[in-house]
């Protein structure tokens, strides 16, 4: 009998269910599965969590604390505002790649028939990274990149552009890069 310590178990949990989320055909997950997966009873994972939702958080919480914090290294290393704004795509779109089965979570495809929360702060995290690339878009209409009636519409065409990556990646079973011709589609929006 293997000895977990404290954290791993829980750990190990959100690893499994990030890897069942990358089978492309996208089954309905359940804690049975997942139990089966670890080989532990369902139990243990209550243990854990008290629900599947809060299993789904805590994979969210994982996603926005790695986002959020790529963001604020990328404008910190760049004081060019569209730099930023082209440093956070390409990021977002690279994270998708490394975390397939996170994506399916981060384009909702995971969540449906689950909690309604948790597609509420999936769209709030979609909201937060729209306000990211206005803060990148403000500091180039200071620098003389970009005219100051273009922010909004430029961060909702960035926002919907990665949207469409990582809509376009899961449907294809992960086969569609999305960092595929990444760099020069980004150098055309911006």
């Amino acid at each position: 009998m293997s000895i977990t310590k404290p954290g791993e178990r829980k750990l190990q949990i959100l690893q499994t269910l990030a890897g069942m989320l990358e089978n492309p055909k996208g089954e309905k997950i359940t804690t049975a599965a997942l139990a089966a997966k670890i080989d532990v009873s369902e139990a243990t994972l209550y243990r854990h969590f008290a629900s599947k939702a809060q299993m789904f958080e805590g994979l969210i919480e994982f996603i926005e604390t790695t986002v959020f914090g790529l963001i604020n290294q990328i404008s910190q290393q760049h004081k060019d505002g569209l730099q930023q704004a082209h440093g956070i795509t390409l990021m977002l779109l690279s994270f998708a790649e490394r975390n397939p089965g996170m994506t399916r979570v981060l384009i909702g495809d995971a969540l449906v028939n689950e909690d309604a929360r948790l597609q509420l702060r999936m769209n709030q995290f979609m909201d937060r990274i729209e306000l990211a690339y206005k803060q990148a878009l403000r500091q180039a209409v200071v620098q003389g990149q970009v005219p100051d009636n273009e922010i909004v519409m430029r961060a909702n065409l960035l926002t919907n552009f990665v949207l469409g990556r990582w809509q376009r990646y899961a449907k294809t079973g992960f086969k569609a890069s999305p960092t595929e011709f990444a760099t020069a589609q980004i150098t055309l929006l911006l």
